[in-house]
């Protein structure tokens, strides 16, 4: 059969023959990802080495190996052949490969120079995920170094071609266009409020009835699968239609029972699996939900969460070529078409998205030592890079050095690192069977299903509880399913496909656990105590203490708060691991928690030390005494303050926001900084200090070093610690100039009053400078002083700063209304020469 990429094959044969980068852009339905193998390998441009095809998906992998072999008239492991995690078909005469990420990233490890390979092809880049992006970086930088014969082609759908093409040293580009068969693009006329199972129910029997052939529904997850499958039961047994399900943790055998030809017709509820490189013969309308499920990076609680979000532009034209395969088609979209342009063109990079242990593992392990510097085909941030080695060396995977022996160990198992670190602990302690299931549970499909979503457990009412650990719960109950088939548990009944899948991949990782010869303790330990602590070393940055005992909310490494959830059965451990979280919210919820004994702990994360804190209702500084994991306090008791400077720190720290109002507890300090600064303005040629922000913050920390509360600072000496700020010249010229008191004529010292930017206040009773001719000044004569003039009452009667032009022009008038008023008190007729003190008549 001709398909549209056919003619583009010579083109792109001739160009690998003097290049060795080519990006090939071809629309869903093109036939890329069988034709293109094949005709290199018939060209003999890998010479005679193999090609190697990549491609994200397992059941991409087998379709494709599968469906080229079919060409060849061949099956699957001769000229064709296969590897994804666990599974391969490939023989001795096996040319060409088709591989999943993480199998070609375990050959770029063990065969750093892909000796016997002659071509690489990157299939479907455009989903642009993390291991791809790693294996593409890992491929040039061979290419660039050591095998510049090595052949690459890049090969996308969706994404930008000149983009990847630029990415690549600005290379060749082959474009391919037009889809073997039209698809026609319905959309919804208004979004209704409906489920969306019961919204894609309704695409589907829509689609069957407008079209002849098989029905793909594209769904966002396995629990919405089940629902809308439940939806079209009844409609698929009346209309005699198969009802089947594809997603990616289903068996190889339930995945090729969709994928093969069927007598009638079929409706098939996928994730987005069935998006790229899978064709599923028959297929002519599409029904598309418009959602996908993502792993994200929580920067806050430093976890990967799956969130609920629309797919891009590229992805819905992805998604609607599965109708176009083999005859013409039609898609239904699940969304008006006025919003669709407010969908991202493409979907959003993984390597910008999700945690990074896994790759930075695989580099070290490499033998890169400047990550950041390493070629990436898009770089992250150097954050993300810090928090992925941070997690390394909480695993004890990596140090300073780089990778450690463990780490090389935990490298050559396809986990992701937490599980590698944990299958290895219980190598450690004999429980490699125990070990594998636990690792192959959390890591595929959950087999419980629940009623409960959100806790993925029953209440605790209803749980049986035998352990202090949600997860060693599960591994009874699934070890009890596989020995006796016990489907109904406390936990929620088990899945028997998922439950199959779980024991397929433990079998498979024990296997390559038992072969590994790693060292085993000579100890012996109960079982259940194996499994908790493996949980342990596996979440070292998700160890949480309760906050108080029989509470359910605990902090967790990094400071975040947590919630365990209705349903675990984490009782009474004032320690445990947070296995599963729900990191959305101020306090993430854990669904699934571990006791953890302290004595479990890393001795090299532990630490002792005295913390010093400022007791906010003391208002003083103390100290405690505290026991840590990592940034985790354990433990704390009180203890003696002996460092005095961080103790004046600290102090210092608490006070500072009320610096002033300490300052203007004590006023003849706070007069003592306005005296200062005055006399800085009327005398300029002094150069006098200025006490600016930073002069009295240093006047606070001083005398915090004498201090441990808010009450010893208000005992304080503030004048004394202001006036050490200045020479004994400076402190001369301040007293004399700016003095803090002037004698009157009766010889009484009155307080002048300083405020910024005005004269200073003496305020007197009239009688009290009979005697003084003039204004009284400072600042050597060149400041008079502000006259508060007072009646024998002590209140205001005059304001004056020329006490001269007072007594000569204003006195007599004040003089006959204070004569009448306090007619005992001497009013003389010639004030500046009489005697001072307002003398009574006799």
């Amino acid at each position: 059969m001709q398909l549209p990429i056919d003619s583009e094959l010579p083109g792109l044969i001739e160009l690998l023959d003097t290049c060795n980068r080519v990006v090939l852009h071809a629309p869903p339905g093109a036939g890329k990802t069988t034709r293109v193998p094949p005709a290199l390998l018939g060209a003999g441009i890998a010479g005679n080495r193999s090609i190697v095809m990549l491609e994200p998906r397992r059941i991409a992998a087998r379709s494709a190996a599968r469906r080229m072999a079919r060409e060849l008239g061949e099956t699957a492991g001769q000229t064709v052949g296969y590897r994804i995690r666990f599974e391969q078909r490939v023989g001795p005469t096996t040319r060409i490969e088709v591989v999943t990420e993480g199998v070609l990233l375990r050959r770029l490890l063990d065969d750093p120079f892909l000796d016997h390979v002659g071509t690489v092809i990157f299939d479907e880049f455009h989903e642009r995920r993390l291991d791809s992006d790693l294996a593409l970086a890992m491929v040039l930088r061979i290419q660039e170094t050591i095998r510049s014969d090595l052949k690459l082609v890049v090969m996308s759908a969706t994404l930008d071609a000149s983009a990847i093409a630029e990415q690549l040293g600005n290379c060749e580009i082959i474009e391919s266009v037009g889809r073997q068969y039209p698809v026609k693009t319905e959309y919804l006329r208004r979004r209704e409020r409906k489920p969306l199972p019961v919204l894609v129910a309704e695409g589907v029997r829509r689609a069957v009835e407008r079209s002849d052939g098989d029905v793909l529904a594209f769904l966002p997850g396995v629990g919405e699968i089940f629902s809308t499958q439940r939806e079209l039961q009844s409609f698929a047994r009346t209309n005699g239609i198969d009802l089947m399900t594809l997603f990616g943790d289903q068996s190889a055998e339930e995945q090729d029972r969709v994928l093969v030809p069927a007598s009638g017709r079929k409706i098939v509820l996928s994730t987005n699996v069935a998006e790229s490189s899978v064709t599923i013969d028959g297929i002519t309308a599409v029904v598309d939900g418009g959602l996908a499920r993502q792993m994200q990076f929580d920067s806050q609680s430093g976890l990967d969460r799956l969130e609920l979000v629309p797919i891009s532009k590229a992805s819905a034209d992805q998604r609607a070529g599965r109708a176009g395969r083999t005859a013409p088609g039609v898609c239904f979209r699940l969304w008006e078409e006025s919003t669709h342009r407010h969908r991202p063109d493409w979907e959003t990079p993984e390597i910008r998205r999700v945690g990074l242990a896994s790759a930075v593992l695989r580099l070290l392990d490499w033998g890169e030592q400047n990550l950041m510097e390493f070629c990436w085909y898009e770089a992250p941030s150097g954050e993300q890079v810090e928090s992925a080695l941070n997690l390394l060396r909480r695993l004890e995977a990596a140090d300073d050095n780089g990778i450690t022996s463990l780490g090389r160990s935990m490298v050559r198992l396809p986990v992701h690192p937490r599980l590698a670190r944990l299958l290895i602990e219980g190598a450690r302690f004999g429980c490699v069977r125990r070990a594998a299931l636990l690792a192959a549970m959390l890591s595929e499909r959950d087999p419980f299903r629940s009623n409960r979503s959100s806790d993925r457990r029953p209440p605790r009412d209803h749980q049986v509880v035998r352990t202090q650990s949600d997860v060693l719960e599960r591994v009874l109950a699934l070890e009890e399913y596989l020995e006796n088939r016990v489907e109904q548990t406390p936990l929620g009944s088990i899945h028997a496909g998922a439950a199959r899948s779980v024991a397929r991949i433990a079998g498979q990782l024990e296997a390559l656990l038992s072969a590994m010869s790693l060292p085993v303790e000579n100890r012996e330990l109960p079982p259940d105590e194996v499994v908790m602590r493996m949980i342990a070393v596996a979440y070292p940055d998700r160890i949480a203490v309760r906050r108080e005992a029989g509470s359910d909310r605990a902090l967790m490494v990094g400071g975040k708060g947590v919630r365990l959830a209705a349903g675990s059965g984490v009782r009474h451990a004032r320690l445990f691991a947070c296995v599963d979280v729900d990191g959305r919210g101020a306090n993430a919820t854990v669904r699934l928690a571990s006791a953890v004994e302290e004595s479990w702990l890393p001795a090299s994360m532990m630490t002792q030390r005295s913390d010093l804190f400022f007791h906010p209702s003391q208002k003083k500084v103390c100290a405690r005494r505290r026991v840590l994991y990592d940034d985790l306090v354990l433990d704390e008791s009180p203890a003696a303050v002996e460092d005095d400077e961080a103790a004046a720190g600290v102090l210092f720290q608490a006070a500072l926001p009320q610096l002033q109002q300490f300052l203007q507890r004590h006023d003849e300090a706070a007069q003592f900084v306005v005296r200062v600064a005055s006399l800085r303005e009327w005398m300029p040629e002094l150069s006098l200090p200025d006490f600016d922000d930073a002069s009295l913050e240093q006047v606070l920390l001083n005398l915090c070093r004498s201090c441990r509360s808010f009450d010893d600072l208000r005992k304080a000496d503030w004048l004394t610690a202001l006036r050490q700020q200045l020479d004994w010249n400076q402190l001369q010229t301040v007293d004399s100039e700016a003095p803090e008191r002037l004698k009157l004529p009766g010889g009484r010292m009155v307080k002048l009053d300083y405020q910024p930017g005005r004269p200073p206040v003496l305020a007197a009773r009239i009688q009290e400078l009979f005697g003084c001719q003039d204004t009284p000044r400072v600042a050597a004569g060149r400041v008079r002083v502000l006259l508060h003039l007072l009646a024998p009452n002590m209140r205001p009667q005059q304001v004056t700063d020329d006490l001269g032009s007072f007594w000569s022009n204003t006195y007599n008038d004040v003089r006959k209304e204070l004569k009448r008023r306090y007619p005992k008190h001497a009013w003389p007729d010639d004030p500046a020469t009489a005697k001072p003190a307002g003398t009574r008549k006799r």
